[in-house]
Parts: structure tokens; C-alpha cells; sequence
């Protein structure tokens, strides 16, 4: 028996030892993060539905924190729109927050969808639950000044309407108080129209006939009913009009006796009764016709539905080992709905800031993994700019699933974890993307601790005569220091401080994700790195930096990026080591990163990484690593660690990630037609 197949015996006794020894939660973790430091090797990857002994080890147990801000956290700011609009923006909004007497009978007094959203726990690693509101906070819909406040944030950042859903069961209505409210409230100008979610309303919140709560008797009576019953949000001034016909949704037209009947007889009764011409979408959740066919004007996209992006459920850590929910790449839904041509008959595209409902399906969620405000804002962007181009102007209109769906994590609403990013997406969503230049800068990134190796690095910028801009992180203590050196120097730089934790990486993550907001291009990683455990550690910094940029490289390589719109790396010679050379205690940490860059897992036995994390990068390149908004806390206490934290382990995926998003990798010296090393010894480390 190989040693490999050996250990794999093995594993499930001594799981099964160390699961009946009588520790406490912190002796667990500290004995789980010293085996799997020294024997990493020894624990297999987890299979679909069991966890995996001990996991990943501590520093990689990605278990968000849900009220902390992640890396990309957006404040409320002021900004601008282009005047005029290139299409209407319009975002499903669920009334449901609210107390009402039907919901205190079927769950308890005081029932709201927030009870949903904060229960909700994660299930597997970097699961993202519960989801919290930020700024608007836990709100009840029962309070006028709530909707007033939704109205005005959601006018500066470009939505152009609300779509309420509404629920009509045979004469009763659920949810309409806060409704009424808008209707009597002239203040609210934003415009809205309905969607009757003609659902039956069951306890599994998917609208299927089991276990119904009240249901749905479709009639011609009915349809009269409802109709006159809705008048009054047609009549309004507020009423979203399509060619100046106020809009009217219908959630599932297919569960309608007959769809073409019923538009029929409503549209008969508003002309006879003032409304005048309506004009009838329907929304495409789980069928998709002609809307002409059924008597209806237009259809409406509703992303996620109607898409079947790959599964990812068997790639994940679980937390949960009876996790039975579905788990998916949401970054395939929004590229190939995104890319889908218009059909010929009238379509408002959807698109979506995410899905999550395990807040409703506790431990069964469908879940849609790596939506990020990036993501999202470059498939609204896309939307608007190119797939409605064909479309007159005054006819573009786009839905938005959803304004504030917190129990199924369809949100654009503000929230702890990353603030108004998405809202700053769907504002930045309406200019066209600007025309990526020829970069006549290249920006440096340097990490100082160490004041007097950033002075000498200040002095190697300055000598490669290129015209930087330089952005210095450093800690909050050496801040004073810091810039007193700054200013000896002469040179213009932009300091930001942050808590002596994650090395020089997490300082790096929040500057890169903010440079690349930007529209920063080409980036030199830099850190004063001194490695006192060695005595080596001056020549092993020297080494790194002169290869990045000694006069005679830097400006080259700052051509060749501008040549070559492929090349997301350049690092420095010599010091690209393969992943298992130096695999070590980072094993499961690396592999918990991949899982949650949604990259592929490393192959050890040809897979490099770069040895001292200095290196050139196109920004563009590390968008699975920043678009995955990690959470400083996930980053270890500083103790001195020499391997084996997150920082160390992020080390070793920025090659993959690169690879990932596209990008290619040359070491400086093949870039340059300079002699290349060949693989020898590292000289800077052990192997592991």
C-alpha cells in the first residue's frame, strides 16, 4: 500500500480519536491547527456532504463575519448621473417587512421577513449568512418615513421605479398596508407599477401547492375584481407608463385559466372605466412565450430563473455535514444571460446582485456563489449599453431582481458587509465604460514597516526615472515615522494606515481593490521586507526589487504590459518556486482561498507561486481574488508567524488567480530577453 492510500486508511480512525477526546472548542482548534500545521498532508480533500476532520486549518476557516466590513466596502456618497438616463432602471420590492395578521397566525406574533434573514446560518465555508442591513437597519414598512427614505436612496443611485409585488387572493390582499401608504404619500415621486404574484402562498415560500396557506381561485370574476382593485395604482401620477400606458405585471400567466382572456377583460375595464390603454408584461420565472401569444404587450427577464449555470455544491467545506441545498457559479448566470440576444418580440432584460435563500430553506438553500458589485455592475453595464442598443430610447427598461429580497440574498439595499456597493455599481452601471488608455503611468504599491528600508526603496523608485504614482500603506505606529521619511524624500505619495495585521497583504487587498476602482492599470508590489529570521534576509530583499525595477527593467516592463494586453504578472527571476517546494502548512488554507476565488485547485506537481510577494501586476488580473471581498478578521493575529497564516497562504494563489481571470505570467527576465535562472535551490527557504 502506497503511503498516500496508507494515511487515507487511517484518517477516519484518528478523526474518530480525536472527536471523542475531552477537549473544550479552543483546545480542539488550537490541536486541529497544530496537526494540520505539521501534517497537512495527512488530511484528504472533504467529500460532498461530510466535513472534513478539522477542516481547513483556523486561519482558512472562512467563516464570515456578517456585521464586519469586508475588503471593497462602499460609503454612502454623492455622485452623478447622466442626464439623460440610457434606460429606466426597475427594482423588484418586497413588501413583506411588516407585521400583519395572517403572518402572526401561520408563524408566530411579530413575524417578519427579518426573522427569516437573521436566522439563516452558513453551511460550508465562506458562506456568506446571515446577510444584515446597514444604513436603513431592520426596518418596518409600517413607518412612512422607511419608504420615503427607500425612494430618495434609491433616485440618487439610478433606479428609475419600484415594481411592488402584489398579492391578490380572490378579494383578500396581504402585504398592501405599506402599499397604501406610498399611494397616499405625494412626497414619494419615484415611479412604481405592480406585479400580482399570483403564486397560491405556501409554507415552503415557493408558491408550490404544498402545504398552501391561501390560495388562489382564478375566475373572470376575479379578474374583474382585481383589476378594479388596482385602479387606483394605475391612475396615479407615480404609475410607471410604458408609451404612456401605465405597466402591469403578472408573476405566473401560465397559471391563469386563460392569460389571453383575462388581459382581455382588463383591458376592456380600464377603457371603459378611465385608466385608459395598460400595458401587460409578464415575468419570465419559469416559462418563457411570446407575450403576444397570451394577449400580454412585453415580458420581463427574472434572473436567476431560466438558467442553469454548473454546479459547485461538491467543492465546498461544509460547516453544515447535512447540507442538501444547491450551489452555483452566479458568475455563469450573469455572462451567459448577459450575451443572450434579444428574441423578436418585446423583452425587458433582467439582471441580478446575487441569490441566497438559505434564510428561507434552512440547510436545503439554492445558492449562487462570487456575485460581486464588479460582476454585477459590468452585466447591468452591459445590458444597458449593448444588448438594449437596438432599442429606441424611450423603450429601454431594465429589471433588477432585487431592490430588497434580504431572505433570498437579492439586495441592493445597503448592508453591513460591503456598505453601497451595489448601489455604486448600478449608478457607475449607466455611464459607458470608459476606453482603457495606454497606461502613461505605472503605480507603486510599497508596504512600509521598516523606515529605513523605505527610504531606499524611495531612492530606487526615484532612480528609474519613470513618473509614478506612489501609494504607501503602513501601520497605524509607524505612521509618524513613516511620513517623516516621506517627506525627506521629496517625493508625492499617498499614505493610508490600517492595524498591524496581515502583513503586507491585507493592506495590498484594500488599496488594490480601491486603485482598481480607479481605473489604476498596471501596479509594483513592494514591501521593506527584512526577514529576521534570516541572516540573508537584506540580499533576498535587494535581490527581488532590483529585478523588478533597476533602471534599466522597470521601464521595459512598463512597455511591455502596454503592449501586451494579455500579461497580468511579471515577477522577479529565480524567485518562482513551485507551489509544492513550499507547500507545507499552507496546504488547506490555499485550498479553502481557491475554493472561495471560485478557481480551480492547484496541481503541486506543476503549479509555481512567487517567492516573496513582490511582483508586477495588472489589477485586472486579481479580480477572483478582490471581487471575493474578503474580511480582515479571517486574517491571523500578527505573532511573528513565519509560514502557514492566510497572508502566507494568498501568497501562493496569485499566479492562479491571474491564470484564472485569463492573464499570462513571464518572469522579468524573459520579458526583457535578459538570460533566465534555471531551477535550482531556492536559497531563501526550505523546502517543505
Amino acid at each position: 500500500m502506497t503511503n498516500s492510500r496508507l494515511r487515507q486508511a487511517l484518517f477516519p480512525l484518528l478523526r474518530a480519536a480525536f472527536r471523542a477526546l475531552p477537549l473544550s472548542q479552543g483546545q480542539r482548534d488550537r490541536l486541529r491547527t497544530r496537526f494540520l500545521a505539521r501534517h497537512g498532508d495527512w488530511v484528504p480533500p472533504p467529500p460532498r456532504g461530510q466535513q472534513a476532520a478539522g477542516g481547513p486549518s483556523a486561519a482558512a476557516q472562512l467563516r464570515w463575519r456578517a456585521d464586519e466590513p469586508a475588503i471593497g466596502h462602499v460609503a454612502w456618497r454623492e455622485g452623478t448621473l447622466p442626464t439623460p438616463l440610457p434606460a429606466t432602471l426597475v427594482a423588484f420590492y418586497l413588501p413583506q417587512f411588516h407585521t400583519f395578521p395572517e403572518n402572526d397566525g401561520w408563524w408566530g406574533k411579530g413575524f417578519t421577513e427579518w426573522r427569516n434573514v437573521t436566522r439563516a446560518l452558513p453551511q460550508f465555508e465562506g458562506h456568506v449568512q446571515p446577510r444584515l442591513p446597514a444604513d436603513l437597519g431592520f426596518y418596518d414598512l409600517r413607518n412612512p418615513q422607511v419608504m420615503r427614505d427607500q425612494a430618495r436612496l434609491a433616485t440618487e443611485y439610478g433606479i428609475g421605479a419600484f415594481c411592488f409585488y402584489y398579492y391578490w387572493f380572490s378579494g383578500r390582499t396581504l402585504m398592501e398596508d405599506p402599499l397604501r401608504q406610498w399611494l397616499d404619500d405625494d412626497s414619494i415621486d419615484l415611479p412604481f407599477c405592480l406585479c400580482w404574484a399570483n403564486e397560491n402562498w405556501a409554507r415552503r415560500w415557493d408558491g408550490r401547492d404544498d402545504d398552501i396557506l391561501i390560495g388562489q381561485q382564478h375566475s373572470a370574476e376575479d379578474d374583474l375584481a382585481f383589476i378594479a382593485h388596482v385602479a387606483p395604482y394605475l391612475r396615479d401620477r407615480r404609475a410607471l407608463k410604458v408609451e404612456g400606458r401605465p405597466m402591469l405585471l403578472v408573476y405566473r400567466p401560465n397559471l391563469l385559466p386563460d392569460a389571453r382572456a383575462t388581459a382581455e377583460r382588463w383591458r376592456r375595464w380600464c377603457r371603459d372605466n378611465g385608466v385608459g390603454e395598460i400595458h401587460l408584461a409578464y415575468v419570465q420565472g419559469f416559462e418563457r412565450p411570446d407575450p403576444r401569444d397570451i394577449g400580454f404587450d412585453a415580458a420581463v427577464e427574472f434572473p436567476p430563473n431560466m438558467s442553469n449555470p454548473r454546479s459547485l455544491s461538491a467543492q465546498q467545506w461544509l460547516l453544515n455535514p447535512d447540507f442538501n441545498g444547491d450551489v452555483r457559479d452566479w458568475r455563469e448566470l450573469a455572462s451567459e444571460i448577459a450575451a443572450r440576444p434579444l428574441p423578436d418580440y418585446p423583452l425587458y432584460p433582467g439582471v441580478n446582485p446575487g441569490w441566497d435563500n438559505e434564510a428561507r430553506r434552512s440547510g436545503r438553500g439554492r445558492v449562487y456563489l462570487h456575485a460581486s458589485p464588479r460582476g454585477y455592475r459590468d452585466w447591468l453595464r452591459t445590458t444597458v449599453h449593448q444588448r438594449l442598443s437596438a432599442v429606441p430610447a424611450k423603450q429601454r427598461m431594465v429589471f433588477i431582481n432585487a431592490w430588497n429580497e434580504w431572505a433570498e440574498g437579492a439586495v441592493l439595499e445597503p448592508d453591513a458587509r460591503l456598505g453601497h456597493a451595489w448601489l455604486q455599481a448600478t449608478r457607475e452601471a449607466l455611464s459607458p465604460v470608459a476606453s482603457r488608455q495606454t497606461p502613461t503611468r505605472p503605480c507603486v504599491v510599497i508596504h512600509a514597516w521598516y523606515p529605513d528600508v523605505f527610504a531606499e526603496l524611495l531612492d530606487k523608485v526615484r532612480a528609474t526615472g519613470l513618473s509614478w504614482r506612489v501609494v504607501v500603506t503602513t501601520t497605524h505606529e509607524r505612521l509618524a515615522h513613516i511620513t517623516q521619511v516621506l517627506a525627506a524624500s521629496g517625493i508625492d505619495a499617498e499614505i493610508h494606515a490600517f492595524a498591524n495585521h496581515g502583513r503586507d497583504i491585507l493592506p495590498f487587498l484594500h488599496v488594490a481593490d480601491s486603485l482598481l476602482e480607479e481605473g489604476e492599470d498596471i501596479v509594483l508590489k513592494l514591501h521593506t521586507k527584512r526577514s529576521t529570521h534570516r541572516n540573508d534576509g537584506d540580499r533576498w530583499r535587494n535581490e527581488l526589487i532590483d529585478r523588478l525595477m533597476a533602471p534599466d527593467r522597470a521601464p521595459g516592463i512598463v512597455e511591455a504590459f502596454a503592449n501586451d494586453p494579455a500579461l497580468g504578472l511579471v515577477p522577479p527571476e529565480g524567485h518562482v518556486q513551485r507551489l509544492d517546494y513550499f507547500w507545507g502548512a499552507n496546504e488547506r488554507n490555499v485550498q479553502a482561498l481557491l475554493s472561495r476565488f471560485g478557481v480551480a485547485q492547484a496541481d503541486t506537481n506543476v503549479d509555481s507561486f512567487i517567492a516573496g510577494s513582490m511582483f508586477w501586476v495588472r489589477l485586472e488580473a486579481l479580480r477572483p481574488m478582490l471581487d471575493t471581498h474578503l474580511q480582515p478578521s479571517l486574517f491571523d493575529t500578527e505573532a511573528g508567524q513565519v509560514d502557514g497564516t492566510l497572508a502566507h497562504a494568498i501568497e501562493r494563489t496569485f499566479t492562479l488567480v491571474a491564470r484564472h481571470a485569463g492573464y499570462s505570467q513571464q518572469d522579468a527576465a524573459t520579458l526583457l530577453g535578459l538570460p533566465s535562472l534555471q531551477d535550482t535551490t531556492y536559497a531563501y527557504a526550505r523546502r517543505s
